[in-house]
C-alpha cells in the first residue's frame, strides 16, 4: 500500500509551521517558527508585524518541513492549509504560499479550520472513538463541541465574551508579566492561595456558554485599587485565586456538557490545555470519561495538528479550488 503525505500550513496569528504528516498519524515534521519575542514589547500580537514576518520564513519552512521529514516535493499527495479562524492578513500568507505550492506541484487543497486542527491533535496521542465531546481553550476561542463522527463538529457552548487564554494575557499585563502570560501565571498559581475569591460567572445557569470578561474586570479593579491605595498585593496568590476561579467556571460547564451527551471520552486541547492547574483539575473532576489531552508540543499553534485535521478532510474528499479566501471569522458551522 503506498504511503500518504500531505504538507501541512498554519499562518493564524504568530506562529509561522509548516509540517509532513505520513498517512493518518506519523508527523515526519513539524517546523515551528514563533513570533514570540517580536511581539512582546507590544504586550501581544500586532497584526502587521506577524504577517511581515510570516512572509520573511514561509518559504524556509516548508523548505525546512520537506528536508526534515526526508522526502521530495513530488512525494507529496495534498497540501492542507488553516483558512481560519485567524488574523486575516497572517491567513492569506500561508494560504497565498500553500496555494502556490499545490499549483506548482499539481497537487490537491485541503481547507483546515484552525479549531479543528487543535481537536484533531489528540490523534497523535491514540485513535479517537466517536462521538466524543472537546473542551477547546486557547487565546482566541473558549468552546465545547460535540463531535459525533470526524469531520462532523457542533459547538454546544461557547465564551460570550473573552476566551480563557485572552483572559490570562489581560491579566498578566495589568501585574507586569511578559506576554504570553499563560504559563507564568499557572506557574506562579501553585506558588500561592486562592485568597482574593473572584466571581464565577454563569456557573450555575443552565447552559453551556462561559464568560470571563467579568473576572477579568474583577481582577483588574481589585488590582488597581490596591495600587491607588498603595496597598500590597501577594503576587502568587492573586494568580491562584484567578486561576480558580477560571477552573470552576471550565470544569463546571464541561461536567454540565458531559452529563448532557452520551460520549466515552472528552478531548482537551489548544493552547490553554498545556497548563498544569487545568491537567490537575481534570484528572480530580473527571472521572467517568477518558480525558485525552494533545502532547505539550501540539497544544499551541502548530502545522502539525493541521496536517492531523486535513488527514480526517483527505478521506473525505473535501479539497478546496485555488480561490479559496481566508475566514478570519470562521466556525465550525462556516466550514
Amino acid at each position: 500500500m503506498k504511503n500518504r503525505y500531505i504538507l501541512a500550513i498554519e499562518s493564524s496569528c504568530d506562529e509561522t509551521s509548516v509540517a509532513i504528516l505520513k498517512n493518518d498519524t506519523e508527523l515526519l515534521s513539524n517546523i515551528i517558527a514563533s513570533q514570540v519575542e517580536s511581539h512582546k514589547r507590544f504586550g501581544g500580537v500586532v497584526p502587521e508585524v506577524a504577517s511581515r514576518h510570516h512572509v520573511e520564513v514561509i518559504t524556509l519552512c516548508i523548505e525546512d518541513a520537506l528536508q526534515e521529514a526526508a522526502i521530495e516535493a513530488s512525494d507529496l499527495d495534498a497540501v492542507a492549509v488553516t483558512y481560519g479562524p485567524g488574523l486575516v492578513g497572517a491567513l492569506l500568507v500561508g494560504m497565498a504560499a500553500a496555494k502556490a505550492f499545490a499549483w506548482a506541484h499539481g497537487l490537491p487543497l485541503i481547507p483546515v479550520n484552525h479549531m479543528a486542527g487543535h481537536l484533531m491533535a489528540a490523534r497523535e496521542v491514540k485513535e479517537l472513538t466517536y462521538p466524543l465531546l472537546a473542551l477547546l481553550v486557547s487565546g482566541g476561542h473558549t468552546e465545547l463541541v460535540y463531535v459525533q463522527k470526524p469531520g462532523d463538529y457542533k459547538i454546544i457552548g461557547e465564551t460570550r465574551d473573552d476566551a480563557v487564554g485572552e483572559a490570562y494575557d489581560k491579566v498578566g499585563r495589568v501585574m507586569g508579566l511578559s506576554y504570553p502570560a499563560g504559563r507564568e501565571i499557572d506557574q506562579l498559581a501553585h506558588k500561592g492561595q486562592d485568597t482574593y475569591h473572584f466571581p464565577r460567572a454563569m456557573i450555575k445557569e443552565d447552559n453551556l456558554e462561559f464568560s470571563f470578561s467579568g473576572l477579568k474586570s474583577a481582577f483588574i479593579n481589585l488590582h488597581h485599587n490596591a495600587q491607588q491605595k498603595g496597598e500590597d498585593l501577594i503576587l502568587e496568590d492573586l494568580c491562584a485565586s484567578f486561576q480558580a476561579a477560571v477552573m470552576d467556571i471550565l470544569m463546571a460547564k464541561t461536567k454540565k456538557a458531559l452529563s448532557s451527551y452520551s460520549v466515552k471520552s472528552l478531548v482537551v486541547a489548544g493552547g490553554v490545555a498545556a497548563n498544569q492547574g487545568l491537567r490537575e483539575r481534570l484528572s480530580q473532576d473527571i472521572q467517568d470519561v477518558e480525558v485525552i489531552i494533545p502532547p505539550l508540543r501540539l497544544c499551541g499553534d502548530n502545522a502539525g495538528m493541521i496536517a492531523l485535521a486535513a488527514a480526517i478532510e483527505y478521506e473525505k474528499g473535501h479539497f478546496a479550488k485555488l480561490d479559496l479566501n481566508a475566514k478570519p471569522s470562521l466556525s465550525f458551522e462556516g466550514m
